[in-house]
């Protein structure tokens, strides 16, 4: 069911200073900050030849990344997302088998401008899943 890896988000507390391990450490092409407001965040991706980091940063006091910093201070995985064919299809399979799906359920469109869902992350070893439409 699921496809490639299209992404491991990273919660990080500075998004400029992570920009920079990437790009001068690591020597990955790093694109510019790209703000979410509908999401409360702000996205730079770093973009390697077989998927993508996106380094996540809050935007604004209620973001979701805000509280996971909080927890995490110095940051750290967020989530790893997948890609799926059918986003409602692959819903519809995993409620069957009794994941739970984040949220109302219905898929909202995400950063890459495509529908995605989240699957709780006790369903799946402790790790927060998103799907997006390939």
């Amino acid at each position: 069911m699921i496809g490639r890896l299209n992404h491991v988000a990273i919660a990080v507390p500075d998004l400029e200073a992570a920009a920079g391990v990437y790009r001068g450490m690591l020597g990955a092409a790093v694109s510019d900050a790209v703000p979410q407001p509908k999401h409360g965040v702000t996205v730079i991706f770093v973009n390697l030849p077989n998927t993508k980091i996106e380094l996540l940063h809050p935007l604004g006091d209620s973001s979701p990344i805000a509280a996971f910093l909080e927890r995490n201070p110095a940051g750290g995985i967020h989530h790893i997302c997948y890609e799926v064919d059918d986003i409602l299809a692959a819903r519809d399979r995993l409620k069957a088998e009794g994941a739970r799906v984040l949220g109302d359920g219905e898929p909202k469109i995400g950063a890459h401008e495509k529908p995605v869902l989240f699957l709780h992350p006790k369903d799946f070893c402790g790790t927060l899943i998103e799907l997006e439409q390939a």
